[in-house]
């Protein structure tokens, strides 16, 4: 095989052929993974000829097209359309305006002129079209016609920049972030919910806080046993009955008493999970849940209520159909089960569309989850913004969805098969990384005009105040991994950033949503500037910061992004402090030199950090502990506290406190690496210095919570 042919092959499809690795060297992609990624994109490269056909195919396809399939452009410019007809035909191209607003608007054709193909024996000629600057934003689509024949495609007109963070250049801000599953009050069925963000969002909105960030809330698996990580879930669209209220659905008033003595039952029995500060069991919690939860779905809904359920059904379309669908089928069927990957069942097939009739009770009661999911949501939002909130509930997106998710199979068109996402080889995992779920198919995405991303950040942002998007990154460029190879032997395949950073700021900007972006990694450095630009915040994390050697002076922090002391892929700052992780790894086997040699790295950086917060004077001379860590010297508590200090010295507009770092809790939430079996990743409860379980009710009283917050909201207001 013709090497340089299949480089040039892989460099039309976006699939990069070398990389550079953690080490600062550029490293080659081998043929082989090259050969299995673009037959993932559906270009055959297993031979030469096969090679020179699709290079040929590559230059003719866009001319089998009438019209592109979607068209993205920031408002305030002009799109340059071509329109493919028969060679000296003429052609006409419109504009018909969202939800039909207003006149279609005519395009007009240049003087552009440009050779004709031939297309399966016949001349195309290309006409170009100039799609007018002054179009709203919005989701508008493009209408050609020649010769009596037509086609469709989409204009999405998004914002140049999203203005959405502008006023807090002006006054800066500053908030809670938690896993909500962790987070109880003593009314909790043994795992954080809806109701208890809503709480949480009162308790620091009235201190000023001006948003809560929380975890990924997709929607796991329908019934248990369920994923424990919030990042590897079974769809990005629709949301975890698991958080449900139950006590909160108006229905509960009308159950006839033997019901309602039912569902107090199946309170009483998973309640006293509260009480375990050690482990979380949502499989006993989401069982006794969705138990409540039917006798609450069969409950008869007045008038008003079936209005509503019957409006949010009808703005969420097949979507929800299609996921409701799925979660009927996989209520009695195992992930691994052939049914799901099998093209006669697929969605949309004969097969599948029966089923829709035959579970049509159980379709009806995955829709009904959603809708009360949507309401406690909405809830919660304006919980937060009555507590004086400016921005209220911050959600996160993961990257992708796991490969049995309900999104591999509603979305398999869209999505890339045989194919995994992961990360190449760096410092930390130097076997590189296999997250086993599916990339978008750039091009069948784009095919689709895009509406399933859409769809999906349309939903999440439908009562928030924000979102951070998990590895920002990815919208530029995602590590694939084919199916039988080890994530080292991968290669980064590229996006169109400018049409899925658009359509984020397009969605946001209509929810008067912020957009954070984790942008942490390896990247190239314009991605950040690039982000910048079109008014997405970045993620600064203060360990990660660093000038060579040395701490970043907080100045140089960048002013369009989050900065927090610490995150979720990180110990709670009093376990960092003391080197708990350090001993975490050893026990595990996890490190690869010394614990001693680690140990004695990790002391050296704290002492470089305590270097410069003593040099601001926000914390007096003091020495390491014995342990090699500050957190037995009485004096954690105070240096959490000037850590924070710290960085409200920084000009980001935006100042993040984890809830475990106000409260004392010690314990990493996840520890890359392991198995359940070795730690119990994402199942850490909320908990003090002491382990025991840290509720809700009690933080009004705790000492070191309103310490803490105070603080942060001293620091950040004598800065203003």
């Amino acid at each position: 095989m013709d090497r340089h042919l299949l480089q040039r092959l892989a460099d039309v499809h976006g699939v990069g052929t070398s990389f550079h690795g953690w080490d600062g060297l550029p490293h080659s992609v081998a043929p082989e993974t090259l050969t299995k990624v673009l037959a993932a994109l559906g270009v055959p490269a297993h031979t030469n000829q096969l090679i020179e056909a699709a290079l040929a195919e590559a230059e003719v396809a866009p001319w089998r097209r009438m019209l592109p399939p979607a068209v993205v452009v920031q408002q305030g410019q002009t799109a340059l359309v071509p329109v493919h007809v028969r060679d000296g035909s003429t052609a006409r191209l419109t504009v018909v305006l969202e939800a039909g607003t207003g006149e279609p608007v005519e395009a007009v054709q240049q003087d552009v002129w440009v050779p004709p193909q031939d297309v399966n024996g016949v001349a195309t000629g290309r006409a170009t079209f100039a799609v007018p600057a002054g179009l709203p934003l919005g989701w508008h689509t493009l209408q050609a016609e020649s010769d009596g024949v037509t086609a469709e495609g989409a204009l999405v007109v998004v914002p140049a920049r999203l203005t959405t963070a502008d006023s807090l250049v002006e006054r800066r801000g500053w908030g809670l972030a938690t896993q909500l599953y962790s987070v109880r009050s003593k009314r909790s069925w043994g795992i954080g919910d809806f109701a208890d963000l809503a709480d949480l969002a009162t308790l620091s909105g009235a201190r000023g806080a001006d948003y809560v960030l929380v975890n990924p809330l997709h929607a796991a698996e329908p019934v248990p046993p369920v994923q424990p990580s919030p990042y590897s879930p079974s769809t990005r669209r629709f949301f975890n009955p698991l958080y449900i209220r139950v006590e909160a659905i108006p229905e509960i008033a009308y159950l006839k008493p033997r019901k309602r003595a039912a569902v107090d039952s199946l309170q009483e029995q998973v309640q006293a999970l509260n009480k375990d500060g050690e482990r979380l069991d949502r499989n006993a919690v989401y069982a006794a849940k969705l138990q409540a939860l039917e006798l609450l779905y069969h409950a008869r809904r007045s008038p008003a209520r079936q209005a509503a359920f019957d409006e949010f059904c009808r703005i969420s379309g097949a979507g929800l159909d299609d996921f409701a669908l799925w979660s009927a089928i996989r209520e009695d069927l195992a992930p691994d089960h052939p049914v799901w990957t099998d093209p006669d069942c697929a969605l949309g097939s004969p097969e599948a569309e029966s089923l829709r009739g035959k579970l049509a009770d159980r379709i009806g009661f995955h829709r009904w989850l959603q809708w009360i999911c949507d309401e406690q949501l909405e809830n919660a939002q304006q919980a937060a913004r009555r507590a004086g909130m400016r921005l209220g509930v911050v959600h996160d997106l993961a990257v992708g969805v796991d490969l049995s998710s309900a999104d591999a199979w509603t979305l398999r068109g869209v999505l890339a098969p045989g194919i995994s996402v992961g990360a190449p080889p760096d410092m930390y995992n130097q076997l590189g990384q296999d997250w086993n779920q599916p990339p978008w198919h750039p091009a069948r995405l784009a095919e689709a005009g895009y509406a399933p991303f859409r769809n999906m950040l349309s939903t999440v942002l439908r009562h928030a105040g924000g979102i951070r998007v998990d590895h920002v990154l990815g919208l530029f460029r995602l590590w694939w991994v084919p199916a039988g190879n080890s994530p080292r032997d991968g290669a980064y395949v590229t996006y169109d950033h400018e049409a899925l950073i658009g359509i984020l700021a397009l969605e946001a900007q209509r929810a008067g949503a912020v957009v954070i972006g984790e942008d942490l990694g390896t990247f190239e450095p314009w991605v950040r500037d690039y982000l910048a630009a079109r008014g997405i915040l970045g993620t600064s994390i203060l360990w990660f910061e660093n000038d060579g050697d040395s701490p970043l002076p907080p100045e140089r922090y960048r002013t369009q992004a989050l900065a927090s002391v610490n995150t979720h892929d990180l110990p709670p700052t009093a376990g960092y402090l003391a080197g708990d992780h350090v001993a975490l790894r050893s026990r595990l086997g996890l490190l690869e030199r010394p614990e001693a040699e680690e140990r004695a790295e990790h002391t050296a950086t704290l002492e470089k950090m305590m270097g410069l917060l003593r040099e601001r004077g926000l914390l007096p001379d003091g020495g390491v502990s014995a342990d090699g860590g500050y957190g037995s010297t009485g004096s954690e508590e105070r240096t959490i506290e000037a850590l924070h200090r710290l960085l409200a010295q920084t000009p980001s507009v935006l100042l993040g406190v984890a809830l475990v770092d106000a409260v004392g809790e010690r314990r990493v939430q996840n520890q890359p690496g392991t198995t359940e079996a070795l730690y119990p990743n994402w199942q850490v409860p909320l908990g003090g210095p002491d382990g025991k379980p840290v509720f809700i009710d009690d933080l009004p009283g705790n000492t070191r919570f309103n310490a803490l917050l105070g603080a942060v909201s001293e620091a950040l207001g004598d800065s203003q």
